[in-house]
């Protein structure tokens, strides 16, 4: 487990700036404080930090910092997995996974005031997740992505329109595989939001990706 940080060190927690029920409808996901400082300076307000195969020294020094970068920018920040690093450095928001979910301390999440994204892949995980009454779900991928190994073939966008109905009033997260092209077809589905990993992270111009999307206004779709 993570040392608890000094008061001092502590981040202002930041909502997300879609409002109360609501999250951006553009959310990229990164690997490091650089990227989250960089594409925040860019104008994204709703950013994920996923930190994987590092020890947990690492992951907090990384949120911490991408807290910083955050709070600067009034932007807020949700970290992945490290649900007790998201505590103990104060960010507003966690995401989980499925296998992560199973060893969380929800109670301990919602104790310290915290919001939680959960993901989702098939009927059993969606059960999961509502369980744990969370602030979004994420379903993917919804095309196929070379980030990393995925047991669960791509879902197809239709199967966006399903989960939004069964989740209601639940902000839903499309993640994988989505580029900028993809996103009219995608809000039109359902979806409240799109996560971005590769279409930013290995954009020839990231910034300039990231104001495109920025532009992009998912009441046109």
């Amino acid at each position: 487990m993570s040392k608890p940080s000094s008061g001092a060190s502590r981040q202002p927690r930041v909502e997300s700036p879609g409002g109360e029920g609501r999250i951006d409808p553009f959310y990229p996901i990164v690997d490091s404080a650089a990227w989250v400082a960089r594409l925040v300076g860019a104008g994204a307000r709703f950013i994920q930090l996923r930190i994987k195969d590092k020890d947990e020294a690492w992951a907090a020094r990384e949120t911490r910092q991408a807290l910083s970068a955050c709070a600067r920018c009034g932007a807020a920040l949700v970290v992945n997995d490290h649900w007790r690093i998201a505590i103990d450095e104060g960010s507003a928001w966690v995401h989980l996974g499925q296998g992560d979910l199973d060893h969380a301390d929800v109670g301990a999440i919602r104790k310290a005031g915290l919001k939680l994204g959960v993901s989702t892949h098939d009927d059993a995980e969606l059960e999961t997740a509502l369980r744990a009454a969370p602030d979004y779900i994420a379903l993917g991928p919804i095309f196929p992505t070379t980030l990393k190994s995925m047991r669960f073939a791509p879902q197809g966008i239709a199967k966006l329109t399903e989960w939004k109905r069964r989740i209601g009033n639940i902000p839903l997260v499309a993640i994988g595989g989505i580029k900028l092209e993809h996103a009219g077809e995608i809000f039109a589905a359902g979806a409240d939001s799109i996560a971005v990993v590769s279409d930013v992270t290995q954009n020839a111009e990231p910034d300039a990706r990231v104001r495109a999307w920025l532009q992009y206004q998912p009441e046109a779709a």
